[in-house]
């Protein structure tokens, strides 16, 4: 009792430690959340995938940005979501999308490879795929096990993945990693030492155009 009551202590803690603050408006707000979304390329005319979108903040944003948003999640909370089990596979045609967005979600998967797999099927040649997870072994949570707080113990009891930047690079070889640091006042995006220092893993992957 007394170690659940300080986990989610700390999840209140008004710092910047990737999207475990239970406060809505904070997780929306993230500099990892940030840095993903000035990754998103102007989308008039384009069509984009966001994968697990909850309430729809994303999706909203997307729209505005112009894309031509298909909303996907496993439960129908924004009005406008598809309800798809993405451990499945997904329920599109090939080179469907311009965009995929995937904010907080592969950490749950059954088989994130599969769904991956599934991401590069149906998006366009010359697409992106954006996601962030969570890193399970940056330099505060590496502290906090060694006092027996797990990442299992820290994180979303729905999480099923825990991952590590070797983790990350094998199932995006080809990806740019983006991570922040410090946790709060002045963050900013980092690109060395994130597998160390930031508390989310941003992840940008282009699918490759096709040869004129």
């Amino acid at each position: 009792m007394i170690l659940n009551n300080f986990l989610n202590l700390l999840k209140k803690i008004p710092i910047d430690l990737g999207q475990a603050n239970t406060n809505t408006n904070l997780r929306t707000t993230t500099k990892g959340k940030l840095i993903a979304l000035n990754l998103v390329p102007e989308g008039v005319g384009k069509t984009a995938l966001d994968v697990g979108c909850r309430e729809g903040h994303q999706s909203k944003w997307l729209e505005h940005k112009g894309y031509q948003v298909t909303s996907i999640d496993q439960e129908k909370v924004y009005e406008q979501c598809q309800i798809v089990d993405i451990n499945d596979g997904l329920p599109f045609v090939d080179n469907s999308f311009d965009l995929i967005w995937c904010s907080e979600v592969i950490e749950h998967l059954i088989n994130p490879v599969k769904t991956i797999e599934e991401f590069e099927r149906v998006l366009k040649p010359g697409g992106k795929m954006i996601l962030t997870t969570p890193n399970s072994y940056f330099i505060l949570m590496n502290i906090l096990h060694l006092f027996g707080l797990s990442p299992q113990k820290l994180q979303n009891i729905d999480h099923k993945q825990f991952f590590h930047f070797k983790d990350i690079k094998i199932l995006f070889p080809e990806a740019k990693i983006y991570g922040f640091f410090p946790y709060f006042l002045c963050r900013f995006k980092i690109t060395s030492l994130v597998g160390l220092l930031s508390p989310t893993f941003v992840i940008e992957k282009a699918k490759k155009a096709i040869p004129n």
